[in-house]
């Protein structure tokens, strides 16, 4: 078989700093559960321990750089993250776990243009939201990511149609966030049903379900089944399988394998969310051999490659990220 000529590509990447370098990002873990958290996902994405007091910034960011580069992707879509708004505009940085500007994104990108696929990070309520759309657009990004449970944001709001249509026009993809949250705080847990995507999609916009909608914690609601529903509905609708190899949202893993659904799934990781075969073991998707092999791989992109491969998604899931990439451009 002819191998594609499509580019691998992990869709769901985190970029992560303190500001260190001037970067203008922070990172406030307040509860103790978040905390724990932010420790475990540092040693378990092999940074150095120390980097959350001091260097985060550089830290972060070679240990990304090498792990592309020695893994079997092409790029990654890297992701910035912007503050909670209210309705009326107002930010409350003291709700967000995290914050990523558009700048630093944009210049991290410029500067690797061959691995780092820009995902900027705009809330459609913030007093600025179209003119910063409009410099993102320009500066050639082609995807926008929001955390709506987390950041407060209500797509079925129909203040945002203009935003939406902007997006639209200029092949602007939305990923977002859907099902629960449990590595950051989250302000509207209702915020996070699937079926809210049903307004940017009818303004037009291909939208990318991360997480298929599935539970992060124990007691967190399923749309998992919501979401597929609506992949009858919506042609331009995606899921992503971006941390389904974690102990809870593996669940989601037996619901997207099955075809059709497995047609609408891309590739991700959630880096730097811990990943490993402990999951999907748990639920006999892959044996105890397979589980001890993958986790012993230090790159933590490669062995999520190797354990998507491994549980039955096939290579069509590494390149449909650039396949709708390459649709959705405006024409």
């Amino acid at each position: 078989m002819e191998k594609s000529s499509l580019k691998r590509i992990d869709c769901h990447v985190h970029l992560v700093g303190d500001g260190s370098s001037g970067s203008g990002c922070w990172l406030q873990m307040r509860t103790p559960l978040h905390k724990l958290m932010a420790r475990i996902i540092v040693k378990a994405a092999g940074l150095p321990s120390g980097s959350l007091q001091t260097g985060l910034d550089k830290a972060f960011l070679d240990r990304l750089v090498e792990m592309v580069r020695t893994s079997s992707l092409d790029s990654v879509v890297l992701l910035a993250q912007d503050l909670p708004y209210t309705d009326n505009g107002i930010a409350m940085p003291e709700k967000g776990a995290f914050y990523v500007p558009n700048e630093y994104l944009l210049k991290v990108c410029e500067e690797y243009p061959d691995l780092f696929i820009p995902a900027v990070s705009i809330h459609p309520s913030r007093p600025d939201a179209m003119e910063e759309l409009d410099r993102c657009i320009a500066a050639g990004a082609r995807v926008l990511k929001l955390l709506p449970n987390c950041l407060k944001v209500d797509y079925s709001n129909p203040k945002h149609q203009p935003f939406f249509e902007k997006m639209a026009a200029a092949g602007m993809i939305l990923l977002s966030h859907t099902g629960g949250e449990l590595s950051l705080p989250v302000i509207d847990p209702l915020l996070a049903d699937p079926r809210l995507l049903e307004y940017p999609l009818e303004c037009g916009v291909t939208v990318i379900a991360a997480h298929c909608a599935g539970r992060s914690g124990l007691w967190d609601p399923d749309y998992t089944e919501d979401l597929i529903k609506m992949f009858e509905k919506y042609p331009r609708l995606y899921g992503d399988n971006s941390a389904l190899c974690s102990p809870i949202r593996c669940q989601t893993l037996p619901k997207v394998l099955p075809a059709p659904v497995r047609d609408r799934i891309i590739h991700g990781s959630d880096f730097p969310i811990a990943v490993n075969g402990f999951g999907p073991w748990r639920i006999g998707l892959i044996d105890f051999k397979t589980w001890r092999t993958a986790d012993r791989d230090p790159n933590v992109l490669e062995r999520d490659v190797f354990l998507k491969n491994e549980v039955g998604f096939d290579e069509n899931q590494l390149t449909r990220m650039a396949e709708i990439l390459e649709s959705s451009k405006p024409r």
